[in-house]
């Protein structure tokens, strides 16, 4: 493991990391392998004597800083997108061009399909299949879109649905960019992984995954500013907050509560994750009622599609479906076992939460027994991929889920460019897959569409492998080899292990071996 000398230098550990100091700016060019090797197409690593573009623009009378260019990138990425999905904006859908240019978006569709460009309340006049928050958020600019085309009927309502939509969302995500960035201050190259991501390039829009995505960003921003000694517990209060109203738009994000609680109870500090925990669920209550008590059955539409779904495609049960009868082909008549679960849902239901349930028991173990406490953002990944690859649903933009947590726990750039390889194919094989649904002509064989969703599942899976390695051997962590703890720990970062912890850890690797009686 690096130690740090007493001139603040870190000292190389077993990874053999460059000494640099504590303060030190991390250049991907000089510390990430990746980078290093492919920045020699480009004249090499940055020099000793470069001027630094991460320090202050004020200082250096320099406008582009390594924070602001991030930005500037995403806020590209971001038109990229808007120019990806421009074929779809008018919504005159013909001749499958949502699937031949891939520009399909649910922004576009659902105006329509939850009536919102009939004036309809989400909720109140329409069932709406997603969490309330994102009702609203879909009322909120879907229904003043529509007052202004009863006045004016010969705007595209749809088109302007959306375009307002990809403001708001595309204003999450660089704001998500921005709390990144906060949130590694000595590391700005790190947002460069989300705001040059293919994944948001394709999917930033295809739902409102984005919303979730920023108010979970902002959670973890309000928990990496707890302090013990400063406001109380009021940031561990917002972060819970803003964690439970992320939670109210997709559910991922309240995900983030069990490793605040393992990683508070490690460090003897349970009572600030309690605080936030409690607020998340005072949050998520207080935006529910509303909807639920009135309306109850159109409130409950969400659950009641989630627990009657069958396998959906790309999944890992999908894959499991379509290798049953190529593997052991059953008898005639016979399910195989995953094709019996899809038959079956509400055990493919309990066996699916089990599973999760098993690896959340999993992380938490490791999180315990790790020999030095893991960083927050190791253990959201792992629990966030975990219900992903254990999920009967793993649409196409829930890569979005992903990408703030993975820039945090690992950023590194070779499995992390692998993995959004992995994404783009299965984003082709996708819209191949939907092709020959709606034309009854496949595009590809079946076993194409599979392969691309087992790259994507393979991937995460390595993603998770390494940042467990990182856990069991913190020399390996890079964003360890910058920081002396965790910056995204709050007022865990630097906080030794609770007393119960240091005396379980030395009674399971000091006790003494018992004498067995003769």
């Amino acid at each position: 493991m690096s130690t740090q000398s007493p001139a603040g230098i870190d000292e190389p550990g077993e990874s053999g990391a460059v000494p640099r100091p504590a303060t030190a700016v991390d250049h991907p060019s000089r510390s990430d392998w990746f980078v290093r090797g492919t920045s020699g197409l480009i004249g090499g690593p940055l020099g000793d004597h470069a001027a630094a573009l991460d320090r202050p623009a004020g200082r250096e009378g320099r406008f582009w800083t390594a924070a602001r260019i991030v930005l500037a990138l995403v806020c590209l990425t971001l038109a990229l997108h808007w120019v990806q999905k421009s074929p779809c904006q008018d919504g005159a859908w013909q001749n499958n061009i949502q699937y031949t240019r891939m520009c399909y978006t649910d922004v576009l569709a659902l105006y329509y399909a939850e009536g919102l460009n009939e004036g309809k309340v989400p909720y109140a006049d329409h069932p709406v299949e997603y969490p309330v928050l994102t009702g609203y958020f879909m009322g909120a600019l879907g229904l003043p879109v529509h007052a202004v085309g009863v006045d004016n009927p010969g705007i595209n309502q749809g088109q302007w649905f959306y375009n307002l939509n990809a403001l708001v969302l595309g204003a999450l995500a660089v704001a998500t960019v921005a709390v990144i960035l906060s949130l590694r201050r000595r590391r700005p190259w790190d947002a460069a992984l989300f705001a040059l991501s293919p994944a948001l390039v394709l999917t930033a829009t295809v739902n409102w995954d984005l919303l979730a995505v920023g108010l979970a960003a902002f959670g973890l921003l309000a928990w990496a500013r707890t302090r013990p000694d400063r406001y109380g517990m009021l940031l561990p209060g917002l972060a819970g907050v803003l964690i439970g109203l992320g939670g109210a738009a997709k559910m991922w994000p309240l995900f983030l509560l069990g490793p605040i609680l393992v990683l508070c109870a490690r460090a003897g500090r349970l009572l600030a994750g309690l605080v936030a925990t409690g607020s998340a669920l005072m949050a998520l209550v207080a935006v529910n009622l509303p909807v639920a008590i009135p309306y109850r059955e159109n409130w409950e539409r969400f659950f009641d599609l989630n627990t009657t779904r069958p396998i959906d495609w790309g999944t890992l049960w999908y894959i499991g479906r379509y290798l049953d009868g190529r593997i052991s082909p059953s008898a005639p008549g016979e399910l195989g076992p995953f094709e019996w679960l899809n038959a079956n849902i509400s055990t493919l239901n309990w066996v699916s939460y089990l599973l999760f349930g098993a690896a959340c028991l999993g992380v938490a173990a490791l999180a315990l027994l790790a020999p030095r406490r893991p960083r927050l953002a190791q253990l959201a990944f792992l629990v966030v991929a975990a219900f992903l690859i254990f999920s009967k649903v793993w649409s196409q933009q829930f890569v979005l889920w992903l990408l703030p947590l993975a820039v945090l726990a690992r950023p590194r750039w070779g499995a992390f460019l692998a993995w959004q390889f992995a994404e783009v194919c299965y984003f082709a094989a996708f819209y191949g897959e939907l092709l020959g649904t709606a034309t009854s002509r496949p595009v590809f064989p079946e076993g194409v569409f599979v392969l691309a969703s087992s790259l994507r599942l393979v991937t995460v899976a390595v993603l998770c492998g390494f940042v467990i390695r990182d856990i069991l051997r913190p020399e390996r962590d890079a964003v360890r080899q910058t920081y002396a703890d965790d910056p995204d720990g709050g007022l865990l970062d630097g906080a030794p292990d609770a007393p119960w912890h240091q005396r379980w850890r030395s009674g399971a690797v000091d006790r003494p071996v018992e004498p067995v009686p003769v």
